[in-house]
């Protein structure tokens, strides 16, 4: 009863003063909505970047070997890796599911009237890319399978494709959507530096209608032997796809071990890295920015926790005559205390939930206009957004409230 009965004494008084409650209730609002906004982007960020790495490609390997010796052209005497990389994975299916060259052609691409040296990089009105000249990748058979690529129509390269140079190509869906619009590709033939290609395959869009669409879908696949036909040099950098995410450390150990047996570092040298490693740094990077922002929004908590210390500081100025009254008439310290500590935590608590309303609000729209998706607080965070600001009404409303239960009931009676 002695609760319910601080409870409705706390309300008449803030329901009194509604001006300064409104106003009090501002500072703590504007604190809890600021840090709701910023924990539920952070967070809508790294499911973003999680989203980037999966499509990609989960638990992929990036191996990089290169070189700084050039002969008297200029070539680059870098060598061919792939076949003792690739006879070293196969001994660890445990492990390894496979291992692509995964080189980069400067061909330029030819079809009928379409060129891609004149191909100009256009956008639409969110700044997504739409239009561009295509990514003409060297690969393996197994360069979909790593990539997590999958087959939409035709058929994907083959071991004899690159055994016996076929010249033939697969196509990312917005390839064959520049190059073709509506025309089937496959049997199509394309033109690379003025080398006949035969369209055999295409994949399906593996990003949203979003700014990875373009990067990710806009690509050309060809054996990575052909690139004796096209005069290129030699492939440096390789992709593994491990077993699991558990196995990931093993392989980076084992390939790295295997790279400084036969890798010369006199005049070269290697790099093998994962995508998750990345990953977690960018995580950690957003974190720590998190951390940041949220120090500056829990500035703004404190000085709202500082505004209701005044007032209720200046409440028990005003209401000296009522504590008198309310000791004479028998009532403890403890139920002074109770008293103001419940006024102060409703106060906040009104706060809280105004915080939690628009910050949820704030973290909606700028989910649509950042990420173009569609961003909930999770759980934990609504909570804890309510029990803090809770929690800093009761905490600095503690000083007010020992203050007004240490009145003396007949001084206190005596005041005006």
């Amino acid at each position: 009863m002695k609760i319910l009965q601080s409870v409705k004494l706390a309300w008449r008084s803030i329901n009194s003063k509604k001006a300064r409650s409104v106003l009090t209730v501002l500072s703590i609002f504007i604190g809890i909505a600021s840090v709701m906004a910023i924990v539920s982007v952070m967070e809508g960020m790294k499911d973003f970047t999680r989203k980037q790495y999966a499509a990609m490609g989960s638990n992929k390997i990036t191996v990089s070997i290169y070189s700084w010796a050039y002969d008297e052209e200029g070539n680059n005497l870098s060598k061919d890796y792939y076949p003792e990389l690739q006879s070293f994975c196969a001994a660890f299916p445990q492990y390894i599911e496979g291992v692509t060259p995964n080189g980069r052609s400067n061909a330029t691409v030819v079809y009928g009237t379409k060129n891609s040296d004149n191909m100009e990089y256009q956008y639409d009105e969110n700044w997504n890319q739409t239009s561009g000249p295509p990514t003409v990748y060297y690969g393996s058979e197994l360069f979909s399978a790593v990539n997590n690529l999958e087959l939409a129509s035709g058929r994907d390269l083959c071991y004899m494709d690159q055994q016996t140079y076929n010249q033939v190509i697969v196509i990312g869906s917005k390839t064959a959507e520049i190059f073709f619009g509506k025309l089937n590709p496959i049997g199509k033939v394309m033109q690379l530096n003025g080398q006949n290609f035969t369209v055999v395959g295409t994949y399906a869009p593996r990003a949203s209608n979003d700014q990875q669409a373009f990067s990710l879908d806009c690509i050309m696949v060809i054996p990575y032997t052909t690139r004796r036909v096209l005069g290129e040099q030699v492939i440096t950098e390789y992709y593994i796809k491990a077993k699991d995410s558990d196995s990931i450390n093993q392989v980076i150990t084992r390939v790295g071990g295997f790279l400084k047996g036969i890798v010369p570092t006199n005049n070269g040298g290697y790099n093998v890295y994962s995508e998750s490693s990345w990953q977690e740094s960018e995580n950690e990077y957003m974190t720590m920015i998190g951390l940041v922002l949220g120090g500056i929004a829990a500035i703004s908590l404190l000085v709202g926790g500082i505004g209701i210390m005044n007032i209720m500081l200046v409440t028990v100025t005003e209401r000296t005559r009522e504590i008198g009254i309310r000791r004479a008439v028998g009532a403890t310290r403890k139920d002074i205390i109770l008293q103001f500590l419940i006024e102060a935590g409703m106060i906040c608590g009104l706060g809280g939930i105004l915080g939690i309303v628009v910050g949820s609000g704030l973290s909606f729209v700028l989910g649509k206009l950042i990420f173009k998706t569609v961003i909930y607080p999770l759980p934990w965070v609504t909570l804890s957004a309510f029990a803090l600001s809770v929690a800093l009404g009761m905490i600095f409303g503690c000083y007010p409230a020992i203050k007004a239960s240490r009145l003396q009931p007949v001084e206190a009676l005596r005041a005006e």
